[in-house]
């Protein structure tokens, strides 16, 4: 389900990138907010995409996310990598937050999880790199 509300930079949501052409990302991945909420711009937020498989070679603007505890499957590897390069700025529609199941009652229970500082400053200095920009 669509996400109705901005949300926090540095969390990580579902982004269905299906529709898109090659190079581009072209199906459901977990991303990393890296705006902000910006007065009179709703419903859009910018993100980079996660990968479980290790970018080769590996550069500057790749980073290595541990995701403890993982993610829900099918994005439950304790690693991810940060494709800082590859930045999309796309509608909540695209956007969801993990699911995670349901609970004893039938309710669907979700993954609402926010990365620390300390990586959010990393992956935005990786997106500073990947746009050419020395910072």
């Amino acid at each position: 389900m669509a996400i109705k509300y901005m949300p926090q930079i540095g969390a990580i949501l579902i982004c269905d990138f299906v529709g898109m052409q090659e190079p581009e990302m072209t199906k459901r991945r977990p991303v990393v907010v890296i705006s902000p909420k910006i007065k009179d711009r709703w419903g859009l937020c910018a993100v980079v995409p996660l990968s479980t498989t290790p970018p080769r070679p590996v550069k500057d603007y790749h980073h290595q996310l541990q995701t403890v505890p993982p993610l829900p499957k099918p994005y439950n590897s304790e690693w991810h990598w940060v494709k800082a390069d590859m930045i999309y700025t796309l509608s909540f529609n695209r956007l969801s937050m993990p699911s995670d199941g349901k609970d004893a009652n039938g309710k669907r229970t979700y993954d609402d999880r926010v990365i620390s500082p300390e990586d959010l400053l990393a992956i935005q200095q990786c997106v500073l790199k990947g746009l050419g920009i020395k910072g």
